[in-house]
């Protein structure tokens, strides 16, 4: 009886572990992926913040209603209605002068000079998931040690 209760935990151990092994072409996995795969997709559209959290608390409402663009040329536009806030981005790795040194993988970075609710956004994102829909980016603050979550949805 155990033998058979043994090879039973055999076959699904290996099942899980064949099933977690599946490849889903659509995400790519940050640590897989080259700059221009990540760029690419950024670029390929218009995109919304649907998650944003900075320290300590849920600020997405700051953003509502604002299309997000990445252009090619490094700018990036945000435009609800009449009001445009520009700023620009890159994506780079670790061996980029843009990178600040601190990890050795890819980063999403974004710059907004103004107004405060968008130099919020300013940093160099970690990328925790992305496809061609969804860009989920995190930092942990130098100054504060607090955690910050950016989510980023194609419209």
């Amino acid at each position: 009886m155990k033998l058979i209760l043994k090879g039973i935990l055999v076959i699904f151990i290996y099942t899980g572990l064949a099933m977690s092994c599946e490849k889903d072409d659509d995400n790519i996995s940050q640590q897989n992926s080259s700059v221009s795969e990540i760029k690419d997709v950024a670029e390929s559209g218009n995109w919304k913040i649907t998650y944003f959290f900075d320290s300590d608390q849920n600020e997405t409402d700051h953003f509502v209603g604002y299309v997000f663009t990445f252009n090619e040329n490094g700018s990036l536009r945000a435009v609800n209605g009449s009001t445009t806030i520009t700023g620009t981005w890159s994506v780079t790795d670790s061996n980029s002068s843009d990178d600040d040194g601190g990890s050795s993988d890819v980063d999403f970075n974004i710059f907004f000079a103004t107004p405060s609710d968008f130099e919020d956004l300013s940093d160099d994102w970690e990328i925790i998931f992305i496809n061609n829909s969804v860009i989920e980016l995190t930092d942990v603050s130098g100054g504060n040690g607090g955690t910050d979550f950016l989510t980023f949805e194609k419209i």
